[in-house]
């Protein structure tokens, strides 16, 4: 099976509480998964060549948050092309502010713009209407991890 590793960038836990459901319903398939609350640049470099799964909420004018942001900074200064990596995107927001679900959707067009593949489609998760973001992630993360080899 794959080997995954879940980058998560949170402001008040419930990106996380959604990557670490991610991360048990990976686990239940069969994949290898390692979770990173604050990423590094040096954990990423090892899942180029495997899959990585962003799971991010937004936080002020699309911002990302302080956990994922340096890891956001890094991939953008200092990691350029990257056609070998394959990832996937779950963006936590609020449908009220203007730029909804913008750390998901800053980080996606990153990736596409290094010539990255997403494997399956952004997930975008409003808060204005599921309190409880893992029962939206649930599904798309099984259907995620059928993509995945």
């Amino acid at each position: 099976m794959a080997q995954v590793g879940i980058f998560v960038g949170t402001v008040y836990g419930n990106a996380l509480m959604a990557a670490e459901e991610a991360e048990n319903i990976l686990k239940a398939q069969g994949h290898e998964v390692k979770l990173f609350e604050e990423g590094t640049l040096e954990e990423w470099q090892f899942y180029r060549n495997h899959y990585a799964l962003i799971v991010t909420s937004t936080t002020g004018q699309g911002d990302l948050p302080d956990s994922i942001a340096p890891l956001f900074r890094a991939v953008k200064d200092d990691v350029g092309y990257q056609p070998e990596l394959r990832y996937g995107v779950i963006a936590l927001g609020d449908s009220s502010y203007t730029y909804f679900c913008g750390a998901g959707h800053q980080f996606d067009e990153l990736l596409q713009e290094q010539k990255a593949t997403r494997i399956g489609e952004l997930l975008e998760v409003d808060a204005q209407v599921d309190a409880e973001p893992e029962v939206v992630t649930g599904p798309w993360v099984e259907k995620w991890g059928q993509l995945i080899k």
